[in-house]
């Protein structure tokens, strides 16, 4: 499938749903996913990095997932932190309907999966994971970004792979020039052909 499609809101392909096994926190999960969304085929190379790469989400509050596809960062905040609620958004209608719907297969009473515009305005987010969706273009990532990291709560962290090859470290520099004042961007990791990199909320 084109990249350019997962990012619609509603695929022009029929949803024809599929059972597959991933490890998600450490074990093997059974979830659903379908075509017209990003990765339906498993857990893609740059969110296995994020996921074996940054530490524990805070264990209470609201975390989110920006563009969370079929939900691999979102399913494994919640088995992280089932006593947070996890904010799971994407644009793309099937990719909410399967985060909702694997959260509630995997017994994940703690995740609330919908469109960026239902989230209430004045959530603010202890934990961000994302593997945000380069391939929207440049200016539409920044909005992304800019809408989603200054809601960090205070103390609160981000953590965003990119691949280098993309971009990841004029990204950053960007991040630290156009974000709030106070807040800090860093590098945390290289593995492989992606950065992982933190975003934090002074205190």
């Amino acid at each position: 499938m084109g990249s350019e499609h997962y990012f619609s809101a509603q695929p022009s392909t029929p949803e024809k749903r599929k059972t597959i096994t991933v490890v998600l926190a450490g074990a093997e999960r059974t979830v659903q996913t379908a075509g017209g969304i990003f990765s339906p085929d498993g857990v893609d190379k740059g969110t296995a990095v994020l996921l074996a790469g940054v530490p524990a989400p805070a264990p209470a509050g609201h975390l989110l997932d920006i563009g969370c596809g079929w939900g691999p960062i979102a399913l494994s905040m919640a088995l992280a932190s089932p006593g947070a609620t996890v904010h799971a958004v994407d644009v793309n209608d099937r990719s909410i309907g399967l985060t909702r719907d694997n959260a509630a297969r995997l017994g994940l009473d703690n995740v609330v999966a919908g469109t960026p515009d239902s989230v209430p305005a004045d959530v603010e987010f202890d934990t961000i994971w994302s593997n945000p969706p380069i391939r929207i273009g440049k200016e539409a990532l920044h909005e992304l970004l800019l809408q989603w990291l200054p809601r960090l709560a205070p103390g609160g962290q981000a953590w965003l792979v990119v691949q280098k090859n993309l971009g990841s470290d004029s990204l950053q520099k960007w991040l630290g020039e156009n974000l709030p004042a106070g807040f800090r961007v860093s590098r945390e990791s290289t593995s492989k052909a992606f950065r992982i990199l933190r975003v934090v909320r002074p205190s």
